[in-house]
């Protein structure tokens, strides 16, 4: 169990950085946002271009930080049921969420998107848009992101049954509550450290 969980480490350590880097994605969307609005309004010009641009964005966040987003247990989930359960019975219910829901539907969309983005890439597919941008690197974001997303549900298994070995501690997958200001707090202090 011990290279599963390391395997498990490295998943996590690597989905994070991801959706560390993403989240840059959601500041230049707004900012490019802003600006194509400003430029249309106060010149009234447009470029379909820029409005893709924001799309692509959105995707990449989307997309790559859906696995992030597992890693930290805060995707949008009902616990009124699962709360009444001891920790035991809510990990055997994930357990078979990630068995039976997530890993078998990111699979297939992973396994269907796949040569779906490879012929546009292939084709050098270009938006039919008049001045509209390439088209295969926002469909190659699919095959990508699912990519991740199952890695990252593998990972969540595995410390699952770590969790009902007694090797790994709840805390390894619990959502981790954190207030805005403990965010702005922990982000001054990574700065300081550097």
């Amino acid at each position: 169990m011990t290279p599963l969980l390391s395997l498990s480490k490295l998943i996590d350590a690597i989905n994070e950085k991801i959706g560390q880097a993403i989240s840059w994605a959601l500041l230049a969307s707004v900012l490019i946002c802003t600006g194509n609005a400003l430029i249309r309004y106060t010149f009234n010009i447009s470029s379909n271009g820029w409005l893709e641009i924001q799309w692509y964005l959105f995707a990449a966040i989307f997309l790559l930080g859906s696995s992030a987003t597992l890693r930290r247990n805060e995707h949008v989930r009902i616990d009124v049921v699962a709360g009444r359960f001891s920790k035991r019975t809510q990990v055997w219910i994930d357990i078979f969420g990630f068995l039976f829901f997530l890993l078998p539907m990111a699979g297939l969309i992973l396994y269907l998107a796949t040569p779906y983005a490879l012929e546009s890439m292939r084709n050098q597919e270009v938006s039919s848009n008049a001045g509209g941008l390439i088209v295969w690197p926002a469909k190659l974001l699919i095959p990508t992101g699912f990519l991740l997303l199952t890695l990252q549900g593998v990972s969540e298994l595995i410390k699952r049954i770590g969790y009902l070995q007694g090797l790994v501690p709840a805390s390894a997958f619990e959502k981790h509550a954190v207030t805005p200001q403990e965010e702005i707090e922990a982000i001054k202090n990574a700065n300081n450290l550097k």
